[in-house]
């Protein structure tokens, strides 16, 4: 395994290349606090890769979920994940295979909440990869957002009552997330019911997915409020601030947000820091 020191740096360039706009709110954080929410994305981001896997099997995506779930509550062995992964490994993307790099950045006293996090989060994913992703109803919306996207709200709080000691209400937490996650299948519809997945609930239309977004949304912005650190305030402006402005192009039709629109965005809240 790469010296620490490296590890880091190759997770911030594997972070950037993932996911840009959740790269740039992360380099806002102080240090410590920012390998912490680091580590915690990637490993995230390496269960959502297999979840998401166009060539893998429904059931060979639940057994890697399962079995990298139970890995994460005990003391993790990276040549155990290895091995568990070995025969996907000219299919699976980079950011999946190296788990164990990721969880090595972590500091030692955070890595449990990561763990725990992405665990609970891996189990949820493979009940609904289980389900196909058919949501019928409003909590079953509630349910598949929460295990996706309102967690991560979870943990994040528990990282800033950590380092700052800054309580925060686990609800408002988990609107948070719901309302990113909201905003991803409003703007992914015509994508999603390409590949059978349905997120909207039975007779559900467009304006009540509007709707639920925008309620979770409002809390997401109240949850800001109670947060009195500056670095952590910028971190959660940033995607809500293009949560709120991918909701507002998709209401006047267009399909997202315009490049320029969103580096004019980053640049707002930036200039706030």
């Amino acid at each position: 395994m790469p010296e620490v020191a490296a590890l880091q740096k190759e997770a911030m360039d594997m972070l950037k290349k993932t996911s840009r706009t959740f790269y740039i709110p992360i380099t806002f954080l102080e240090p410590k606090l920012k390998k912490a929410v680091a580590s915690a994305y990637l490993c995230m981001r390496a269960i959502d890769e297999i979840e998401d896997h166009e060539a893998l099997e429904s059931q060979e995506k639940q057994q890697l979920l399962l079995a990298t779930s139970k890995m994460l509550l005990k003391e993790f062995d990276t040549k155990e994940y290895e091995q568990l992964v070995e025969p996907y490994k000219d299919i699976l993307p980079a950011v999946s295979l190296r788990l164990g790099d990721w969880l090595a950045i972590c500091p030692t006293d955070l890595v449990a909440k990561v763990k725990e996090s992405t665990s609970e989060m891996a189990e949820g994913m493979a009940k609904w990869v289980e389900k196909n992703w058919q949501v019928k109803t409003r909590e079953d919306l509630d349910e598949y957002t929460y295990y996706v996207a309102g967690l991560v709200g979870v943990m994040l709080s528990d990282l800033w009552k950590w380092s700052a000691d800054i309580d925060t209400d686990r609800e408002l937490a988990i609107a948070y997330g719901r309302g990113l996650q909201a905003v991803n299948i409003l703007r992914n519809k015509d994508e999603d019911s390409e590949r059978g997945v349905q997120f909207f609930p039975e007779g559900w239309t467009k304006a009540d997915m509007f709707e639920y977004a925008e309620g979770n949304l409002a809390k997401a912005d109240e949850y800001i409020k109670s947060i009195d650190r500056k670095s952590i305030v910028l971190f959660c402006k940033l995607p809500l601030a293009l949560a709120h402005k991918t909701l507002k192009a998709l209401k006047s039709g267009k399909e997202k947000m315009t490049r320029a629109e969103v580096e004019a965005t980053v640049e707002e809240v930036k200039a706030e820091v």
